[in-house]
């Protein structure tokens, strides 16, 4: 079988990259009608550890269009995640298996017609990203961050002629932890000189991550707001708790009493999307098993719909563990032999990760002081990092509101509501996507491509 890609090692300044430029991929008919590159860029101690990446020149102007580098949350969520599901340009055809094989189908919505893309699998033991050694699997939020800037030092000198492009770092969910603490890193090392020197023009964060005695906290009265507790339920509590739900005095048993209610009921819903489905299949079971027909007759996932009880949105993750994990994919995308046991969309085992980070509130506040922009986006039908409590921190930086809140919209259609604010040369979008979930882009991908086609054109949403 010939493969659709060709292979480049660079040696530049001591550094060894290895790129591969991919012509066609397992379940796509014909070429693929885009730039695609995969490689890994050697960081840490000796290169130890090697970083996997996906590269897309933008579909409309790569040398004038800006370069995102977009992080997946978890942590220890694959960029396939991105790539396939949310803003990439291929998604799964779900209508159609060939030979026990997933296919795959053009994603009109793709941020590549306006963005020239680096998905990354970071931290390292996440998708196809590896080390060479059991020491450099220790990492956690700080020393991901520093090994994401050596990466982008390092992939912009073996690719200059994207030195001159504006630079977002970007990403969703926990990435909303790791991706500010990027920005200062890169913010740091231009103040300091350090070569190359890069364009970085802001961050996009979506349904981030950022303060979780914030974040959670504002889960209740989200879901007041929403009517999924009542009135009487909502008064109590907050009554009871002080407004404290994430940390309450154990002692309080009005308080305890009120939020074991709560959770009876939150545990009913699915919490990255309140209006959809709570899966009740165990997924990782069905993933034991070698037959993708089977798998799809058992879930009967062709004939579902959204408003079908079998129907959940964590069936779909099923495609992309068959495809991922087939040799023909992984020799297409040029993954080294042998340098990873299985691909998991999401590493729940990631070596003893550390948490150190409590909060970006800080790395916020401190942006501000910057001629940076900002968009945040959140889908309002978000119960695990809702909607409110990320408006919550966004307020406590004492922006000034530049135009309050309203709605925006997509061909005529209510699309969510967006308020803008700013700090002498410092910009900051707020956005919510109407009946978007934790994962606004993979299920609004045609407001979410919207929003940020016009927020890269410095055009109001």
């Amino acid at each position: 079988m010939m493969l659709g890609y060709s292979l480049l090692v660079l040696s530049i300044s001591g550094i060894v990259l290895s790129q591969s430029i991919i012509k066609t991929l397992p379940g796509f008919d014909g070429d693929l009608p885009f730039h695609l590159e995969t490689g890994y860029v050697g960081v840490a101690h000796k290169e130890e550890v090697q970083m996997f990446y996906l590269f897309l020149e933008s579909e409309r102007s790569p040398k004038d269009d800006p370069l995102i580098l977009w992080l997946i949350g978890g942590p220890g969520c694959s960029a396939l995640s991105a790539f396939l599901y949310q803003t990439g340009p291929l998604s799964f055809n779900y209508a159609n298996i060939s030979g026990n094989k997933p296919t795959l189908m053009l994603n009109p919505y793709s941020w590549t017609k306006v963005a020239n893309m680096i998905y990354l699998d970071s931290p390292v033991g996440t998708g196809f990203s590896y080390s060479t050694s059991f020491e450099g699997y220790r990492t956690g939020d700080r020393s991901s961050a520093a090994q994401l800037y050596e990466f982008l030092r390092k992939w912009l000198v073996a690719h200059p002629k994207f030195l001159s492009n504006p630079l977002y770092v970007g990403g969703d969910s926990y990435a909303g932890i790791v991706a500010p603490v990027v920005v200062h890193e890169i913010s740091n090392g231009n103040d300091k000189g350090n070569k190359p020197q890069m364009n970085l023009k802001g961050f996009v964060l979506g349904n981030p991550v950022t303060h979780l005695d914030i974040d959670l906290n504002s889960r209740i009265p989200y879901a007041h707001q929403k009517g999924i507790i009542p009135d009487n339920l909502y008064k109590a509590t907050k009554e009871n708790c002080k407004g404290e739900y994430r940390h309450p005095d154990r002692r309080n048993e009005m308080c305890i009493n009120n939020l074991q209610a709560v959770n009876e009921t939150f545990e009913k819903l699915y919490m990255y999307n309140i209006v959809e489905p709570k899966c009740t299949w165990d997924l990782s079971a069905l993933l034991g098993e070698n037959d993708l027909l089977e798998i799809m007759r058992k879930i009967d996932v062709y004939t579902a719909s959204q408003n079908s009880v079998e129907w959940c949105r964590d069936f779909m993750l099923v495609y992309v563990h068959f495809w991922a994990n087939d040799k023909s994919v992984q020799d297409a995308l040029h993954v080294r032999e042998g340098t990873i046991e299985e691909w998991i969309r999401c590493n729940s085992s990631l070596v003893r990760y550390e948490f150190d980070v409590p909060t970006t509130l800080e790395y916020q506040r401190s942006f501000t002081k910057r001629s940076y922009r900002a968009l945040i986006f959140s889908g309002d039908h978000d119960l695990a990092i809702p909607y409110v409590g990320t408006h919550q921190w966004i307020e406590s930086l004492k922006l000034k509101t530049t135009s309050d809140w309203k709605p925006w919209f997509v061909e005529d259609q209510f699309a969510g509501n967006v308020i803008t604010y700013s700090k002498k040369k410092y910009n900051l979008t707020y956005a919510t996507v109407q009946e978007g979930g934790h994962a606004a882009t993979e299920i609004r991908p045609k407001e979410c491509f919207a929003m940020i086609d016009r927020w890269l054109a410095y055009n109001s949403l």
